[in-house]
């Protein structure tokens, strides 16, 4: 190879290295990963099964093959709360062009609801964050009674506990294939594009006070663990807290490792226990159907 030749090609990789690098600082810059990456998510288009997209909102990892996430990560404090206003379902406009974009209407005749992963709530202090959880790759097809009812419950408990000064991690996402909607068992949505999960989870660490660093934190921090998986069907109720599990019962379940940033002779004791604390009795409350 002359010398131009190689310097040319050299130029040529620079840039392409520079965007490589720039886009994984930020996936680890992120503090919606900041106590981990539950499956080692990266974004390249070639793994289409476990893309990374890391929002200004939250952070997710993409399965291209089933039409949703495999989960979804943010932070959530009483700063991300206020009073913005519902958007329109939309596509994902941050989707590779390499992937199928699906679309508010591949849920239309379902019998499921377009249920958030990062509920648009947890990011309503602006117009722009709430427009934010509306694209469809924040989505899953969630039974009624599962959206509507005990997830949303689970969904007002964190924000109660944000205003009470707490500061939560939560992960949430789908699990297997096959629920039940409004219109009866369906694996798959009418098109064939979304496949309906046969559960949800999710799991939250909630701390008393933030920390920069989780690799920092001792077994004398005040961590508390909650955990819940739901059937995605019409039997799920008001009250969440008969979902409760432990962390280590999710793991089991979708083959992913929670807050792996925490030291593991913190976090691994608290990930087998199933929380405990009294739930006050659920007060039910209008949800919008999707």
């Amino acid at each position: 190879m002359s010398h131009g030749l190689g310097r040319l090609v050299r130029l040529l990789l620079v840039p392409v290295m520079t965007v490589a690098l720039s886009s994984t600082a930020r996936s680890q810059d992120s503090v919606h990963l900041k106590m981990g990456n539950p499956s080692k998510a990266k974004p390249d288009e070639t793994k289409k099964s476990n893309f990374l997209m890391v929002k200004r909102e939250y952070a997710l990892s993409y399965n291209d093959d089933l039409g949703t996430p495999n989960w979804v990560s943010w932070q959530l404090t009483a700063d991300h709360l206020g009073m913005a206003g519902r958007k329109p379902f939309r596509p994902d406009p941050d989707l590779p062009s390499s992937f199928d974009r699906i679309t508010p209407t591949d849920y239309t005749g379902s019998g499921f609801d377009r249920g958030h992963m990062c509920p648009h709530s947890d990011r309503a202090k602006d117009s722009r964050s709430s427009a934010a959880t509306f694209v469809m790759t924040n989505m899953v097809p969630q039974s009624p009674n599962n959206n509507q009812k005990a997830w949303n419950q689970l969904e007002i408990y964190c924000r109660e506990l944000v205003k009470s000064g707490k500061v939560c991690y939560i992960i949430a996402g789908p699990q297997g294939r096959g629920g039940t909607g409004r219109n009866g068992f369906k694996v798959t949505t009418p098109d064939g594009n979304v496949v309906v999960p046969n559960k949800t989870w999710k799991v939250i660490m909630v701390l008393d006070e933030d920390v920069d660093d989780p690799s920092t934190i001792t077994e004398d921090a005040e961590i508390r663990l909650i955990a819940v998986i739901m059937p995605n069907d019409q039997s799920v109720g008001q009250d969440w807290s008969q979902f409760r599990t432990s962390v280590k019962d999710v793991e089991r379940l979708t083959r992913l490792k929670f807050f792996d940033k925490v030291p593991a002779a913190v976090i691994n004791p608290l990930k087998g226990q199933e929380d405990d604390v009294p739930i006050p009795s659920p007060e039910p409350v209008h949800h919008p159907n999707d």
